[in-house]
């Protein structure tokens, strides 16, 4: 199973937002720690704040937080959510056209390995990616800036 670039970026902007506390966070900043486009960024995060876990802010001192603490945010529940399509082959979806789906036991196997990647997924929260343990050291590596420091934008 492999989630799509647009569930791994809502992933990382989440973990980037949980660090922050009530702190604004612009699309700018998150792209430019992540190295990523900020257009396609721009696009998931509307539709993170469509979905309930953003709030997001206008104007010059403008930004995003989190609008659910991080123990609220289910993984399982953000992938569903965010991956258009969890179709692992052609016979998950409406317009199956393979032959042998009338006797193929793949369909069977594939959707309970779907099932348990997602039941795995279910059992953690935001709050779970982001132990307090290690949150010093993603603060380092993505450079978040802290009470008193400058960010290095």
């Amino acid at each position: 199973m492999r989630i799509t670039g647009y569930t791994d970026y809502s992933l990382r902007v989440l973990i980037y937002l949980s660090l922050q506390g009530d702190r604004l966070a612009t699309i700018q900043e998150v792209a430019d720690r992540y190295q990523i486009s900020k257009n396609h960024l721009m696009k998931v995060v509307h539709q993170l704040t469509l979905k309930g876990y953003l709030d997001s802010v206008r104007g010059k001192k403008g930004g995003v937080r989190l609008r659910l603490s991080p123990s609220e945010i289910n993984i399982g529940v953000l992938v569903r959510e965010m991956e258009p399509d969890l179709n692992l082959v052609e016979c998950f979806g409406p317009d199956n056209n393979c032959v042998i789906s009338p006797v193929c036991s793949l369909k069977g196997v594939l959707g309970e390995a779907l099932d348990a990647f997602l039941a795995t997924l279910d059992r953690y929260t935001l709050s779970d990616i982001v132990p307090g343990k290690d949150a010093p050291h993603l603060i380092r590596l993505l450079n978040i800036p802290t009470e008193g420091s400058a960010a290095a934008v």
